[in-house]
């Protein structure tokens, strides 16, 4: 009689256990899925604000590319928004709006100026990647195996992004330190935001 009670408490704290682990596996990916799909749908709005300014312009081209890319992260992260399950960031309008004007607006300043908002955001968006691929190497790589090889090209490619946007003469936008600085914490801040909402 013990036995078979102590056996049934067992199974039970088993269970428990697992229950509590898929929970926090489930909430690791709606953040990191929600978030990136934000992200990537901001990206796309700032590349389009950018092109819509500079797109006859020597660097028209190159931001066209880099577009182009974004446009292929935004479209992955919306199937793994819908094969998984997870519920879309509610400030998706604000981020269309704010994208194409931080892009646009940017642009208006000059193409350096442009680069410089695109090194900011890489910036930010590699550290990010990297942060959420530490994550999910530490809850379980084999299971989160196809996520980590997205997060990692992604990030590859927005690091590319960011030597782009160095190599185009970021460097030389007007007030580059403190345009770059007002960037980055407005990135960080929607990131932060878009991970719980």
């Amino acid at each position: 009689m013990f036995s078979a009670s102590a056996t049934f408490g067992r199974r039970c704290i088993s269970t428990s256990v697992n229950s509590i682990k898929e929970a926090k596996t489930r909430a690791l990916l709606d953040k990191i899925i929600r978030v990136d799909h934000a992200g990537e749908f901001g990206a796309d709005r700032i590349y389009a604000g950018q092109l819509a300014v500079l797109k006859k312009s020597p660097v028209g081209p190159m931001i066209k590319e880099m577009w182009d890319e974004e446009k292929h992260h935004r479209e992955t992260f919306e199937r793994l928004i819908v094969e998984k399950r997870v519920r879309p960031t509610v400030l998706l309008p604000l981020w269309n709006i704010a994208g194409f004007a931080l892009g646009a607006g940017t642009a208006l300043l000059g193409k350096e100026a442009a680069m410089a908002c695109t090194v900011a955001v890489e910036d930010v968006i590699g550290d990010h990647y990297n942060n959420q691929i530490r994550e999910l190497m530490e809850d379980d790589p084999e299971q989160h195996k196809e996520l980590l090889e997205i997060v990692k090209k992604f990030r590859d490619d927005e690091m590319h992004h960011h030597d782009i946007g160095l190599e185009y003469d970021a460097e030389k936008a007007p007030f580059y330190n403190a345009l770059t600085q007002v960037i980055k914490i407005g990135c960080k801040g929607a990131v932060w935001i878009s991970e719980r909402i």
